[in-house]
């Protein structure tokens, strides 16, 4: 199996010039190639550049500037190239689907911050003094850059990406052939479903609390976020206490981010813990957290009638603080290293069918919490009840693929 290890670099002062710098070239390496491709089809020819002849070009310009470009490694180069392609592919392949296409952008020496080195030992290496008791990374133009390794490396390393977040950098290794490490056996199975009120309800009928990350530092984001208004949005020099408001609200942001990260690791390793069979809902929250269609006053033209937008906007931003996708995702991952087995299934009404009787109906959820048959009068959490429907729905789709 595939895995990421993420592990926190310690550069010196100079090493840190270095790698930003090296971002830096990277970001004018890919806005220069995205200017190439505009320009090429803005022609009247409309001729197209592919990433075959945008990477031929490398060699002359190492050579023609040698002092920047001629300085990095070629193969992280070619993956900045590449990057550059993926964002035109996804782009025709959006405007094929009719979707909103999303023309790739220049990116800002801000906003452009990691580098793919996609072969160990092809101008990075991992563990490059191994003698040494102190873990290092040797990148090209870098030197050999201290790593604070807290668990060991399983597999063979891939490749190895260089990420600014905010002050800090990270070292990600993406490592194949690792091997699987499968818990015992419980002869549990169990389904969940995710809510706000909690953020999961077992089949069992446990509880985990949602701690609303989001929420609890609202008020601390909200005035970090109106000082950073007082600055006009646009400047071609920023000021130093400009940079500091930014960086204010992009630090509170990456604290709620870990901290929910954090919160999704803990609550999957519980479940895998303890059951061999997770099931939960097939959710798309990309389409839960969509913006209501606004609804035109046909008697007063130019005018909108009320939609909800303002209350549905409450409700999704309670559902991406609670993060329910990126959650899922862990659990698969962390249940496919320990030979744990998760099966998603339908959502529709696992909240208003009855588990004794099999009714659905709409009544039957009284409230967002309270669940009471209108058939045969049974009453229970409604979050337990939906718990219990798709572990239930989960034995018919193990029946049915038998």
């Amino acid at each position: 199996m595939i895995r990421a290890y993420k592990f926190l670099l310690r550069p010196t002062a100079r090493q840190e010039q270095a790698l930003g710098g090296m971002l830096r070239d990277h970001c004018s390496l890919y806005n220069g190639a995205l200017q190439e491709r505009r320009d090429a089809y803005q022609h009247s020819s409309k001729r197209t550049i592919q990433y075959g002849q945008q990477s031929a070009q490398l060699k002359e310009i190492r050579v023609f500037d040698p002092e920047r470009q001629g300085r990095w490694s070629f193969s992280s180069q070619q993956a900045t190239l590449r990057r550059l392609d993926k964002a035109f592919q996804a782009f025709f392949r959006r405007v094929k689907a009719g979707q909103s296409p999303g023309y790739p952008r220049f990116k800002g020496v801000g906003h452009f911050d990691t580098v793919t080195f996609p072969k160990d030992g092809d101008g990075c290496r991992w563990d490059s003094t191994p003698h040494d008791a102190q873990t290092r990374v040797r990148l090209q133009g870098g030197g050999h850059v201290r790593v604070l390794q807290h668990r060991p490396v399983q597999g063979r390393v891939k490749t190895i990406s260089v990420k600014r977040e905010g002050n800090r950098w990270y070292a990600v290794l993406v490592c194949g052939n690792v091997p699987a490490e499968e818990l015992p056996p419980t002869g549990s199975n169990v389904g969940i479903d995710v809510g706000i009120a909690h953020f999961l309800t077992t089949s069992d009928g446990e509880h985990v609390a949602n701690p609303r990350f989001l929420q609890a530092m609202a008020d601390e984001l909200a005035e970090a976020q109106r000082h950073l208004a007082t600055f006009p949005k646009r400047t071609r020099q920023r000021t130093e206490r400009h940079r500091a408001a930014v960086r204010k609200v992009a630090k509170l942001h990456r604290r709620i981010r870990r901290q929910r990260a954090d919160f999704h690791h803990k609550a999957a390793r519980v479940l895998i813990a303890d059951h061999d069979v997770i099931v939960h809902e097939q959710l798309n929250t990309v389409g839960m957290t969509n913006s209501p269609a606004p609804k035109a006053d046909p008697e007063q033209p130019g005018s909108f009638l009320p939609n909800g937008a303002a209350a549905k906007a409450g409700l999704n931003r309670s559902i991406l603080d609670a993060g329910w996708a990126q959650f899922l995702a862990i659990l698969a991952n962390k249940a496919e290293s320990a030979g744990r087995r998760t099966i998603s299934v339908d959502p529709r009404n696992t909240s208003r069918t009855c588990p004794r009787c099999g009714h659905v109906a709409k009544e039957n959820r009284v409230t967002q919490a309270r669940f009471q048959c209108t058939a045969c009068g049974f009453a229970a959490n409604a979050d337990h009840v939906g718990a219990t429907n798709v572990l239930d729905r989960a034995g018919l789709v193990l029946c049915a693929a038998a």
